[in-house]
């Protein structure tokens, strides 16, 4: 399958309608994301002048002439501004004298190890970039995110050709522009970079230093394996750590756990809390997920023969289900994210304390609006399948604007036994 990132113009991405009514409407805009997600280059387009602070020699002449950033043509982009923090309070400064739209673009990697004096609350706005999605790739969606929020259940139609051996595809083969569309060793030679950096590069710089890297990338692994489940980090610990006879204390797992989402690579969904309804005994914890599921292939060492076989790597954590359909429901909840953020919405996850009920996300508008997903890792639908989107649905009555399953499938429509949607994961868009 062939990705529209092979070619050299810029590719469209999703978030560029939204940064673009950010830039018309605001002084400053921090695009903030993990590596390799494309935020320089999306952030570039609207861009009159640019400062990669990344490079020695660039960083060196602002440091010595910061009125650079305040006096150059606007909309000035200041890339990985967490290299220089000083240069967040130096925007935060401008904007208190000068709130005139589209002054400023920074865009970072990580949160900086010494941070800036203010939080930029009420002048620089956050908007977050993610690996490229399914219909960022190429494939051509036919049910949009934004109209099934809209409620009245819109007619759902739509067939795919993509199926199983297709997915797998996807979800190995990443959502960062630079590894789309390689071969398979050199998909295998990025993400192995990718994560090589992160050990030896990146969390070091985001202010943690390792003193084991091996016991590192243990916890990673584990953390990889815990994939849209709600482990604790106790039983992610404890699997990192199986077959020892003395296990970290958590004060050095701990910081593992924050500095991978401080350099955005963890990107788990939280736990849902409903505003406008009493759905007592839910969880808060949140599912476990790596920015970008190819990440988490990569960690483990799978590839597509042993996914598609059912098998999985690396340390034992708790599921229901195979590895491959917690990898499904990773790839979607990328792709969720990114059209819900495109809506104005919110992403959550639903489970109740006893695991009695679950729902993959709960998708929810700003106005309250709410449409649930579930995610399966199969062509067909029966009413067992949909037994928690109808649970749901009493508890939330008219809020409850619209609910699917997510399959594996070719055909998209709505059952006739209770409206519920069902659309295969490559028609599901913005």
């Amino acid at each position: 399958m062939s990705s529209t990132f092979t070619g050299h113009g810029y590719v469209p991405r999703t978030v560029d309608s939204q940064l673009a009514e950010f830039v018309a409407a605001l002084p400053a805009v921090a695009i903030q994301g993990p590596k390799g997600v494309g935020k320089t280059r999306t952030a570039s387009q609207l861009a009159a002048s640019t400062f990669e602070l990344d490079d020695p020699a660039v960083l060196q002449v602002v440091e010595a002439d910061p009125t650079r950033l305040t006096t150059s043509p606007a909309p000035v982009l200041i890339d990985e501004w967490q290299r220089w923090p000083v240069s967040w309070d130096i925007v935060r400064r401008a904007v208190d004298k000068n709130s005139s739209p589209g002054r400023f673009l920074l865009a970072g990697s990580a949160s900086p190890q010494t941070p800036p004096t203010h939080s930029g609350a009420g002048r620089i706005v956050d908007l977050r970039m993610r690996p490229a999605t399914l219909a960022e790739r190429g494939i051509v969606p036919s049910v949009s995110v934004a109209a099934l929020l809209a409620g009245g259940r819109p007619a759902i139609s739509g067939a795919t050709t993509v199926g199983l051996e297709e997915y797998v595809e996807q979800i190995i083969g990443s959502g960062l522009p630079a590894v789309l569309g390689r071969t398979d060793a050199a998909r295998r030679a990025l993400l192995d970079a990718y994560l090589d950096r992160i050990v030896d590069r990146d969390f070091p710089e985001a202010g943690l230093q390792v003193r084991n890297p091996a016991g590192l990338r243990r916890w990673l692994a584990a953390y990889a394996a815990a994939t849209a489940t709600t482990a604790t980090f106790e039983t992610i610990r404890d699997a990192a750590t199986e077959g020892q006879s003395t296990k970290p204390a958590r004060t050095t797992t701990t910081p593992y756990r924050d500095t991978l989402e401080r350099i955005w690579v963890s990107d788990p969904v939280p736990g849902w809390s409903p505003t406008r309804s009493h759905i007592n005994r839910l969880t808060n914890a949140p599912k476990h997920h790596l920015a970008d599921p190819a990440l988490a292939v990569a960690i483990l060492g799978l590839d597509a023969d042993r996914l598609l076989a059912g098998k999985s790597a690396g340390p034992a954590i708790p599921r229901d289900g195979t590895f491959l359909g917690a990898l499904l429901e990773s790839l979607v909840a990328l792709n969720i994210r990114v059209y819900a953020q495109a809506a104005d919405a919110k992403v959550g996850h639903l489970r109740t304390k006893s695991g009695d009920r679950e729902i993959d996300f709960i998708v929810q508008a700003r106005s309250g609006e709410v449409v649930a997903l579930e995610v399966k890792l199969a062509t067909t639908v029966n009413d067992h399948d949909v037994r928690h989107l109808k649970w749901l649905a009493d508890q939330l009555g008219p809020d409850l604007v619209d609910a699917a399953i997510l399959t594996t499938g070719r055909d998209a429509y709505r059952r006739a036994s209770d409206n519920i949607a069902v659309i295969p994961v490559a028609l599901l868009g913005p």
